[in-house]
C-alpha cells in the first residue's frame, strides 16, 4: 500500500504535542519500515511544515534544520526531491525564505536557471 503523508501527521510526529496521534504516525512509520506500507512525502509538506513549525509553534530556524535533517534521511520514507530538501538548509539558515531556498537549491542541483525579480535571490543564484 502506498500512502501520501499529510502535513498533521508530520507535524504529531516531530512536535509530540497530541499522544495519541503522535503514536499513531509511529505505527505508520513502522509499517513503512517492516514493508507494509510506502510512505511518500512530497516537499509541499515539507514547506508547510516549516511554515507552521515557524510561525504557530515558533520554533527557530536552527530547531526546525535539527529536526527536519534525520527525518528526511529516514529511509522508510519515500521523499520526493530528497535531494534537494536535504541540500536547502544553509541557504535557508542564512534567512532566506523556505520557498527561495528550495527554488535556489533546485536550480542549482539540476543545472538550471531561476527566473525571478527578487535581485538577492538572482545574485545568490549566479554565485
Amino acid at each position: 500500500m502506498t500512502s501520501i503523508l499529510d502535513t498533521n501527521v508530520l507535524l504529531r510526529f516531530l512536535v509530540g504535542d497530541h499522544k495519541k496521534q503522535k503514536d499513531q504516525a509511529i505505527t505508520w512509520f513502522k509499517e513503512a519500515a517492516n514493508g507494509e506500507r510506502v510512505i511518500v512525502v512530497k516537499p509541499l509538506v515539507i514547506a508547510e511544515a516549516v511554515f507552521v513549525l515557524e510561525s504557530f509553534y515558533k520554533h527557530s530556524r536552527e530547531d526546525i534544520v535539527s529536526s527536519m535533517l534525520p527525518l528526511l534521511a529516514m529511509p522508510v520514507l519515500d521523499v520526493e526531491e530528497r535531494d534537494v530538501l536535504v541540500h536547502l538548509w544553509d541557504e535557508f539558515l542564512s534567512g532566506l525564505h523556505f520557498v527561495d531556498a528550495y527554488l535556489l537549491t533546485a536550480a542549482k542541483r539540476t543545472d538550471q536557471t531561476l527566473l525571478s525579480f527578487d535581485k538577492q535571490l538572482i545574485r545568490r543564484a549566479h554565485s
